[in-house]
């Protein structure tokens, strides 16, 4: 379970460059008639990458102990990046308004994230480093 905050932040964060380019690249000439709708993609993208690499930071801490509060803080980033930035992306893709009452439970799914994280922080071993490898080659 240790690597799989890793394995996720990283899909994630390929996941967020790949909506950031389709954004740049396809969506201005598709919906130029409402910037508004390349905003909420470029927004939603750019709190999916910064909570891609909070879940990677999971991940490292987690190599050091099995901190309940790292793994909630993983569990509140993932949620938040499909609810906030997921629900960004059918924003502008549906324009179905309602779908913008979603984005603040993401929000607040992240804060939550956040301060987990810190938790987890504060209670990580000294000398934060891999685990070690009693095999050497």
């Amino acid at each position: 379970m240790k690597s799989i905050w890793i394995t996720l932040g990283t899909i994630f964060a390929g996941l967020a460059v790949v909506a950031g380019a389709f954004a740049a690249h396809m969506l201005e000439r598709a919906w130029g008639d409402d910037p508004r709708r390349l905003e909420w993609v470029e927004t939603a993208s750019k709190y999916q990458m910064y909570h891609s690499l909070a879940l990677v930071a999971v991940g490292i801490l987690s190599w050091q102990s099995r901190s309940w509060a790292a793994r909630v803080a993983g569990i509140s980033f993932m949620v938040g990046i499909v609810l906030f930035s997921g629900s960004l992306y059918l924003l502008a893709w549906t324009k179905m308004k309602w779908l913008g009452a979603i984005t603040p439970i993401g929000g607040v799914s992240f804060l939550v994230g956040w301060l987990f994280l810190a938790i987890a922080g504060l209670s990580a071993p000294r000398g934060l480093s891999p685990p070690s490898n009693d095999t050497q080659a």
